[in-house]
């Protein structure tokens, strides 16, 4: 007799352990604690609906003291791993042991009803979640223990290798692919000797030999190597979601029961061979599957692997060897040649050359001069340099991209989540045709009716149905990443390829974001240095591009209090007593009196007086007019939309080769430009890079921020420009639309091959053997279509 198994986890009692728990008013066994402790848990949380809807058995809850969690509330662990806006934090989590939507729906039910708790997402596919909470209200802590008494446990994404967990799940997967791989080839063999000897004689003895011999070869192979799917298809029809298992193991367990039946009563067609290849081939394209997986989520784990483990700090005159972890913004650091920087900070002195090859995708270092921004990550390919910390854990560029990179691995593109819909509908199709099948062939000529039925359930499994989308977006989104656009939000290409217009911010993105002061014209008493340093006080807490020229501003700064940053219009502070601001002409009329110029340039005044007018320009950048002629000989057409003053936009425009240009324009006035587009009929593309262009970013079908640019623009944006050219823009384009047009040919050829091969099948012209081939080579052929564009 079996052993009982246990009700939460599945795995078989222990003899001598009898403990229950009960769950809808029944006594359930279990085979420990830590699942009586967890069972119980949910049932108490009013969860119990969870084992009536859940496709996996729950995994056993490992040792794990709950005082261990106590480390992630620590301040300063939590600067490098949460994210804080406002009072809220956020943190990326990987499950492990989450295997199914019944997993996801019990984590995001019993996480919603724990205060504090403001949202939870997990993607059940990559088994990562994004949480956010009011740390006032619950520590990080809590919420980990919560998680990990539901039987899953939690890895804080940043603090976690998960090429740990990733690399458990390559060992598994190869374990049954060699499993499956030496039987096939072994009743393969047996296989030839029985089919010559059907044609040329054999002795009686050796057949029921080989017969029974390929019965041993063939068991452990669907057992142990195909237990996935027989696992898969138990899970799926308990859920009462019939997935693409429920035909892969009905045909295997059907092709298996009849030949051990034939083979024990001496007579009658066996499919060993079929059983073995089947599981084999089967095996194989979820290996492929799973490495593409592993290859789209490894990507932020390599970046985070670019940050050298220690550096070498200053202080007091001497270096002093210390972890990464430790050093704090102000540090000066000197990083010697050929080693990376190990976090964001600017040069002190000399020049350096650093390689951001890795981070941007361009092959040509950047000579760096005192003064400028070092990325962490980047390696220094000059000669030693010293560096003054600016940035330290969650704070820096690289940890921004990497946040972006994990929230887009938490969500599912819509083109994927309806193929699962097509896919959970064939399942049924399939099911039912194969029933239809039998009973016709059963009334026809019963000999063949099995064998028929079985090629039936094997060549129409919907693998490739259910490959062709998330292949084809992870070549993709390696492609665009190697040259240096980076995909953040799950539906990105789809609405990048579907896009007809695009919008450019000028300044910062069209302009190269190094802007000069050109000149100084003075309105009132003061001199023009002093209203230099005057406007530089004022634009050294902006983070716009053209604040940038007044960073060259010499002498000693005024200190400015109750500063106020209005994006789209200037700045106001208190300089010296007395209300100053610097922007636009109308901005600082309000406080200075009449305007006193025509509208260009930057204003600078004070209460009742005018200053200066300043004019600042920035060089466009050098391929900017190609960029924007290729996107428009793709389709597009090209849009500028700036809060500069009209003569600057209009000669940027001309030098680009753009008709239509907005100038002027507010946050809001951007905004309503896009939603004026989109009402007639455009499907836009908005390309920005500063705070003022965050609003329209998050609010465009699909939007591109520059990585150098403004932090909250590449938060709102769908897809990060990590180079320091547009050129890469139009080459996304094409990826982009590639990308939709292979999505198209491989459900294109999946649904084909099914309408072809399925009838083929029904007709009793493709043998079993012939099915497995066939259905395995059309999934291998989905993915290798999909990988043309990596």
């Amino acid at each position: 007799m079996a052993p009982a198994t246990c009700f939460h986890c599945g795995e078989p009692i222990p003899p001598g352990v009898a403990l229950e728990v009960l769950i809808s008013g029944e006594q359930r066994p279990v085979c420990c604690g830590g699942c009586q402790a967890a069972a119980e848990f949910i049932r108490d949380a009013g969860l119990d609906r969870y084992y009536d809807f859940r496709a996996a058995p729950a995994p056993r809850p490992d040792d794990v003291a709950g005082d261990a969690w106590v480390a992630y509330d620590r301040p300063d662990l939590q600067s490098r791993l949460v994210t804080m806006t406002d009072g809220t934090s956020s943190v990326n989590l990987l499950l492990e042991g989450l295997r199914c939507p019944a997993c996801a729906w019990l984590v995001e039910r019993r996480l919603d009803r724990v205060p504090g708790v403001l949202g939870i997402a997990v993607n059940p596919a990559s088994a990562r979640a994004r949480l956010e909470w009011r740390s006032d209200a619950t520590p990080l802590s809590s919420l980990l223990r919560t998680i990990h008494a539901l039987g899953y446990r939690p890895h804080v994404l940043g603090a976690t290798d998960t090429l740990e967990v990733a690399t458990r799940e390559r060992r598994t997967a190869l374990r049954r692919l060699a499993v499956a791989g030496l039987g096939m080839m072994q009743v393969m063999m047996f296989a030839v000797g029985l089919y010559s000897g059907a044609f040329a004689g054999m002795d009686p003895e050796l057949r029921e030999y080989l017969r029974l011999v390929s019965l041993l070869v063939a068991t452990p192979v669907l057992f142990y190597a195909g237990r996935p799917f027989l696992e898969g298809a138990w899970r799926s029809l308990a859920a009462r979601q019939p997935g693409m298992d429920v035909p892969v193991a009905a045909a295997l367990l059907l092709a298996w029961s009849a030949s051990v039946w034939n083979t024990f009563r001496g007579s009658g067609e066996i499919y060993f061979d079929s059983v073995t290849m089947f599981v084999f081939l089967l095996l194989l394209g979820r290996y492929v599957e799973m490495a593409a997986r592993h290859q789209a989520g490894s990507t932020s784990d390599a970046l985070l692997r670019l940050l050298p483990a220690s550096a070498l700090r200053i202080r007091d005159g001497r270096a002093e060897r210390v972890a990464t972890a430790d050093l704090v913004a102000g540090d000066e650091v000197v990083v010697p040649a050929g080693e990376a920087f190990p976090v964001d900070g600017v040069l002190l002195a000399g020049t350096a050359v650093a390689d951001e090859s890795l981070l941007t995708g361009e092959s040509a270092a950047i000579v760096k001069v005192a003064g400028d921004r070092l990325i962490g990550g980047s390696v220094n390919g000059g000669d030693p340099a010293r560096m003054r910390v600016t940035a330290v854990g969650h704070d820096t560029a690289l940890a921004g991209i990497v946040r972006l990179l994990e929230r887009a691995q938490t969500e599912r593109p819509a083109v994927a989540r309806l193929a699962d819909r097509w896919a959970s509908w064939f399942v049924v199709i399939v099911l039912l045709s194969a029933l239809a099948v039998a009973a016709t062939w059963f009334a026809l000529d019963p000999a063949r009716a099995f064998g028929i039925t079985l090629a039936v359930l094997v060549v129409s499994c919907p693998c490739a149905l259910s490959l062709a989308t998330p292949t084809a977006i992870t070549a993709a989104t390696a492609s665009l990443a190697r040259r240096g656009l980076l995909v953040t939000r799950a539906d990105a290409l789809e609405t990048l390829a579907r896009s007809d217009t695009v919008v450019f911010d000028k300044t910062g993105t069209l302009t190269v974001g190094r802007p000069a002061i050109q000149t100084v014209r003075t309105l009132g008493p003061l001199d023009a240095e002093h209203c230099l340093r005057l406007a530089a006080a004022l634009e050294q807490s902006s983070a716009h591009p053209l604040a940038l020229a007044f960073r060259e501003v010499g002498g000693p700064l005024p200190e400015a209090g109750e500063v106020r940053s209005l994006p789209g219009l200037g700045i106001e502070a208190r300089l010296d007593g007395q209300r100053h601001r610097i922007g636009s002409r109308d901005f600082v009329a309000a406080l200075a009196g009449p305007a006193a110029g025509p509208d260009h340039g930057l204003y600078l005044g004070r209460d009742g007086a005018w200053l200066a007018q300043i004019e600042v320009a920035d060089a466009l950048r050098p391929e900017a007019a190609r960029a924007v002629a290729d996107l428009a000989a793709l389709g597009l057409r090209p849009v500028i939309s700036s809060g500069d003053h009209a003569p600057a936009v209009r000669a940027a425009a001309i030098e680009v080769g753009i008709t239509e240009y907005h100038a002027r324009l507010a946050p809001q006035d951007k905004l309503q430009l896009v939603q004026a587009l989109g009402q007639q009929g455009r499907r836009v593309a908005m390309i920005g890079d500063g705070v003022n262009d965050a609003p329209v970013l998050a609010a465009a079908p699909v939007s591109i921020a520059i990585a150098a640019g403004a932090a909250l623009a590449r938060t709102s944006a769908d897809l990060v420009l990590m180079t320091r050219g547009l050129g890469a823009l139009p080459e996304a384009l094409r990826i982009a639309r590639r990308t939709v047009t292979i999505i198209r040919q491989n459900l294109a050829w999946a649904a084909g091959y099914n309408l072809i091969a399925l009838p083929l099948a029904a007709a009793g012209l493709v043998p079993p053997w012939a099915a497995a081939i066939g259905m395995s080579a059309s999934s291998l052929l989905v993915v290798a279509n999909a990988w043309r564009l990596a």
